[in-house]
């Protein structure tokens, strides 16, 4: 006990003994100013938990989400073992939504990857360039923003053809000008810093600056972004899904499996109104966890 004392010690000390020790203080303080805010703390559970199922949903689904069973159709929650019933072809609902937690988090995942960095390229260099490049950069950035996501992720999807591929594409392509802006505003303001001339003076290049002391400071912003906007991507790649734009049968994800309840929402209920509330769940979590760490990444935004 003594020796966890004495390291919670140092770690808040405001002399710490090495750098090392100087980013663990960071770090913890970071997760005490964090922990403080216990929505922020069910919004991380609930995340964390959504990627535990996503990587153990082989092993968790209790039936086939596949197997069709036309004898066992429509079953309700409860019933001959389907905890939360069965859809119109009689596939068990909660095996569905379990390996549909990994098809969303595998698109949230790789819109993240492809989006953010982009956003990121173009901000800090439309930042740092100035002139004609970050005219030409930021009418372009105009340009996406001034189409709602789901439409112009729509228009790509239709362009690009049905399938979930596809529909990562669309959605980075729709999701990253908000990034561009962030970046864009974090570089104006440290462009001109002592510690950029300091490296202009040694002979650093544009792409060095750039990505080496310009970008690394635009990180802890574009995080909490990214962290807030994962509700919008999962709503858009449900949405994509539920118009059979998206995943495409007999894939298990959510929104396809919201449509293909609809029709049978005012008497067997749970076909749409389960994958419904699993959409719901996690965009909420995800809002949440971003309200958190936007309070300890970045401050000057918190309320």
């Amino acid at each position: 006990m003594s020796g966890v004392v004495g390291w919670r010690a140092r770690l808040l000390s405001d002399t710490p003994a090495s750098g090392r020790e100087a980013a663990l203080g960071r770090l913890y303080r970071g997760w005490l100013q964090f922990k403080a805010n216990r929505l922020a703390l069910v919004g991380l559970v609930i995340v964390l938990g959504l990627v535990v199922v996503a990587l153990l949903a082989p092993w968790l689904v209790t039936h086939d989400p596949y197997r069709q069973n036309l004898a066992q159709r429509l079953l309700p929650p409860g019933a001959m073992g389907h905890l939360l019933g069965t859809d119109e072809f009689g596939r068990d609902i909660l095996s569905r939504v379990i390996i549909g937690a990994r098809v969303t988090l595998y698109i949230v995942a790789l819109v993240a990857l492809i989006a953010a960095p982009i956003g990121l390229i173009v901000g800090t260099a439309a930042g740092y360039l100035g002139g004609a490049v970050d005219a030409v950069l930021m009418r372009l950035t105009d340009v996406f923003l001034a189409f709602p996501s789901l439409i112009l992720a729509l228009a790509f999807v239709a362009a690009l053809g049905p399938g979930i591929e596809n529909a990562v594409i669309a959605i980075a392509l729709t999701s990253w000008p908000p990034y561009a802006r962030i970046a864009r505003a974090e570089t104006l303001t440290v462009r001109k810093s002592d510690f950029i001339a300091a490296a202009q003076i040694q002979g650093a290049g544009t792409a060095r600056i750039l990505f080496r002391h310009v970008m690394p400071l635009c990180i802890s912003s574009l995080t909490v972004r990214v962290t807030l906007d994962m509700a919008g991507i999962i709503l858009t790649a449900a949405g994509l899904g539920f118009l059979g734009l998206g995943a495409q049968p007999p894939m298990a994800e959510w929104g396809a499996m919201v449509s293909a309840g609809r029709r049978y929402i005012l008497d067997q209920w749970w076909v749409a109104t389960i994958p419904g509330l699993a959409i719901f769940v996690v965009s909420l979590a995800f809002n949440l966890l971003g309200d958190g760490l936007r309070d300890v990444l970045d401050p000057r935004q918190a309320r």
